[in-house]
């Protein structure tokens, strides 16, 4: 009898429930009869191709990178067969439970494609990507069987295709959105606010009296909600991109400067009696021995406010705003019940805080190589 080890077993669950599948029904034609799997050809090809692929490992029992990569095409796969099922929008398909079978054991097969990846991740860096790369693909492929197969009106929540299609047909719009928001608002924020905090952080471990007096106004200031401080900003800036700006300095500002103070308290006080043998001046040890200690902490600092300031500038947008921009686009949009338009507007947000986020980690990857986090083990 052959043996199946406990990493195989989500394969074996992927097999058992898909052969069990292959018996019911997927769907109901108009006229009330079942619809069985081969009764689509092209959803049945990728169906054993991906139940192939399942068995093979099962035998074999390689755990290799080539493999791993084989089974995630036969996770692909399946996913295809699904959606091609479910595109059809039979009459009465939610009711057909062997496709809803299949897809609880399609999640145990991305649950084994994605493991054998990442247990040969290292320091491979496309499969590295590949692993949420493949996770993010399953949360999209269930967010579109979910929607299409229960029939979930647009209004509240447009599938993946209808948000693609918002996106491509309002190129423009959302180009011009971003620009508005991203470009202007957020990146002179971001650089006003976390420079500010970065200069006074210095200040206040200059002069200690300034920590008692200033980190308490710091804190009253970034307890302040977005709605309270927004509108202010426009009756003192204006409708433009200026009021989201100052919105965005009062949101990063306090984030650094409690970030920079800690990574600047980080150095130890015999690195510090180092530098006094070498008669060395506060700057030349902040320069050389503190601000470089620090800059884990400043990073964190940066990471946060690359998201803070995107949520700031959007939520900002609500309370005035010329008739462009990410926060206008959703408010408006809203109003006229296009919901695909609005999600496409938070995609386009969410790439861009996520692609931001990314820069700022690979930046600091390659200045703070020399941490312990970023230091690989070889077994």
């Amino acid at each position: 009898m052959m043996e199946i080890k406990n990493m195989d077993r989500p394969l074996l669950a992927f097999v058992v429930l898909t052969l069990i599948s292959l018996t019911l029904p997927v769907g109901f034609s108009a006229e009330g009869a079942s619809a069985q799997w081969f009764d689509d050809i092209f959803a049945s090809i990728f169906v054993v191709a991906g139940l192939t692929i399942a068995i093979f490992q099962l035998f074999f029992k390689q755990n290799n990178l080539g493999l791993g990569i084989f089974i995630s095409l036969g996770v692909i796969c399946s996913g295809i067969a699904v959606l091609s099922l479910i595109q059809k929008e039979l009459d009465q398909g939610i009711s057909a439970a062997g496709i809803w079978l299949f897809v609880v054991a399609l999640g145990f097969y991305a649950w084994r494609a994605m493991e054998m990846l990442s247990r040969h991740a290292g320091n491979n860096a496309a499969v590295m990507l590949a692993v949420p790369t493949l996770f993010g693909l399953w949360l999209i492929f269930l967010w579109q069987v979910a929607t299409t197969g229960f029939e979930i009106p647009s209004v509240l929540l447009p599938s993946p295709v209808q948000i693609g299609a918002a996106l491509a047909g309002n190129v423009d719009v959302l180009a011009a959105d971003f620009y508005q928001t991203y470009m202007k608002s957020v990146l002179s924020g971001f650089a006003f606010g976390c420079g500010s905090g970065f200069i006074v952080a210095i200040l206040v471990d200059r002069i200690p009296f300034l920590q008692r007096g200033l980190l308490p106004l710091g804190s009253l200031a970034s307890a302040i909600p977005i709605v309270g401080i927004a509108p202010i900003m426009v009756m003192w800036f204006g409708f433009d991109w200026q009021s989201k700006a100052a919105v965005i300095v009062v949101m990063t500002f306090f984030p650094m400067l409690v970030n920079t103070l800690a990574g600047l308290d980080a150095t130890s006080h015999l690195e510090k009696d180092l530098m006094r043998s070498y008669a060395a001046s506060y700057f030349q040890t902040l320069l050389f021995v503190r601000l470089p200690n620090a800059l884990p902490f400043i990073f964190n600092a940066l990471k946060i406010n690359s998201t803070l300031a995107l949520i700031g500038a959007i939520v900002a947008e609500f309370f005035g705003t010329p008739i462009v921009g990410m926060g206008f686009r959703i408010s408006t949009e809203v109003g006229r019940m296009n919901v695909d338009v609005v999600w496409a507007s938070i995609t386009v947000a969410a790439v861009a805080g996520s692609l931001s986020y990314g820069l700022l980690a690979l930046l600091e990857r390659s200045l703070t190589f020399w941490h312990p986090s970023y230091r690989s083990t070889r077994n």
